[in-house]
């Protein structure tokens, strides 16, 4: 069984911790607030998938360590790792001028001026930004160079330097 399209990535189990069915979680940024006690989650591993209910979250350096029913010792929390787990849209914490990954993916990239710079074929994520990759080509997702993005219309405009989503030296600014 796989997971439905509507349902979007939230977080991997990493590992074990411990000896008592703890797992080491490493969430997504907007999935992290759906980890919470009492919350049941679709848990997808070896293309199996199956609803798990959270017993238990505690973070520990920058991760989550969580527990779910059923599972009380090591061994049946190893048959967890690897593990993805999903949830639904309407379920994870996006503010406004937030995106997520799989929105902006097959958006247009567009200059001020019109010019087609391409399209999104994923979005990287770096500690100091994330990066838009536009045909092969990255683009930092910062205010300076990102104008507007438009979801709805699958289109994102940017005003980048000459040379960063193009070969021509002269980009869209004036000759």
């Amino acid at each position: 069984m796989t997971t439905p399209k509507a349902d979007l990535p939230i977080g991997r189990i990493a590992g074990i911790f411990g000896l008592r069915g703890e797992l080491k979680c490493d969430p997504t940024t907007s999935g992290r607030t759906v980890f919470s006690a009492g919350a049941t989650l679709r848990c997808v591993i070896d293309g199996h998938s199956q609803n798990l209910k959270l017993t238990g979250v505690r973070e520990h350096k920058g991760r989550l360590l969580v527990r779910f029913d059923g599972i009380g010792d090591a061994t049946a929390a190893q048959a967890l790792v690897g593990a993805m787990f999903f949830a639904p849209r309407e379920r994870l914490d996006v503010a406004a001028d937030e995106y997520l990954d799989i929105d902006l993916a097959g958006c247009e990239v567009f200059g001020t001026l019109g010019t087609r710079y391409g399209t999104v074929e994923r979005v990287e994520h770096y500690p100091l930004n994330d990066m838009l990759i536009v045909d092969g080509r990255m683009l930092p997702m910062v205010k300076a160079f990102i104008r507007e993005i438009d979801i709805a219309a699958r289109r994102i405009t940017v005003d980048v330097p000459p040379g960063l989503l193009d070969d021509d030296a002269l980009g869209e600014g004036p000759p």
